[in-house]
């Protein structure tokens, strides 16, 4: 049995998971997919105080309070900054590292440094009389839709789980300064449907930090394939959990 926390982007919340979670728990994982500090069951704590290291603090405590080991993180969009920085606080309790169509920090990056059109996004939210905050990113006509959902039922469920992101998240710091967070293993899965003009996804190193060849997947889905392709995300989290566990079943000693 393998522990996977999944820890929602920007905008969002842990609804989002609602399909693929009891997916992982039919296949006899355990599952936490918490909405962080300003969204979904939290959503009173929004606020211009919350930052990227609000969110860290939140999967840090939960970690920690919960005392989960051999978690499988998962980060999408925004939240690779937030798994990021996350491991490097607790890497003894990470076995995997996953980012689902996410940024990849390298240590002291924003948000901005890691993916440039978050900083229009600023700047728009600078010219409106909330400059602390911004609002969800607009639906496009097909095949874009909203965040990459085009189902009108489907768009229509997910503006139910939308609210306002803090810049701050967007301007603080990753913090990658811990020697052991190189020794977690990383998957990283992308979407490869219809993207808005202006993302920039950074090639992924052809080795991981601990010397292991890259693993990069592909789906051929909008950015949100958790609700458009859950059976298929599912199965590749599934397949890191097999991987976990050869590993682990290589490692350990005989009798």
């Amino acid at each position: 049995m393998s522990t996977f926390l999944l820890v929602h982007g920007a905008w969002h919340n842990g609804s989002c998971w609602q399909r693929v979670v009891p997916l992982l728990e039919s296949a006899g994982h355990r599952v936490y997919a918490p909405s962080l500090t300003g969204y979904g069951d939290k959503a009173h704590l929004l606020g211009p105080e919350v930052g990227l290291d609000t969110h860290v603090a939140d999967i840090v405590e939960l970690i920690e309070k919960e005392d989960l080991a051999d978690v499988v993180l998962v980060g999408h969009s925004y939240a690779g900054l937030v798994i990021s920085s996350a491991a490097n606080r607790v890497p003894e309790r990470i076995a995997h590292l996953v980012y689902l169509d996410a940024m990849v920090p390298e240590d002291g990056e924003t948000a901005v440094d890691v993916q440039p059109l978050t900083q229009q996004l600023i700047d728009l939210a600078a010219g409106s009389g909330d400059s602390w905050r911004i609002p969800p990113m607009p639906e496009w006509p097909a095949p874009l839709g909203l965040f990459g959902v085009t189902d009108p039922a489907d768009i229509a469920w997910l503006r139910t789980m939308l609210s306002d992101q803090p810049v701050r998240c967007l301007q603080q710091p990753a913090r990658l300064d811990n020697p052991a967070l190189a020794e977690v293993p990383r998957t990283h899965i992308h979407c490869v449907g219809a993207e808005p003009a202006g993302i920039v996804r950074r090639p992924v190193p052809a080795r991981q930090p601990n010397g292991s060849p890259a693993q990069v997947w592909e789906l051929p889905s909008g950015h949100d394939c958790m609700i458009t392709m859950p059976t298929e995300l599912t199965g590749l989290l599934l397949e890191v959990a097999r991987q976990r566990a050869g590993r682990m079943c290589v490692s350990a000693p005989e009798a």
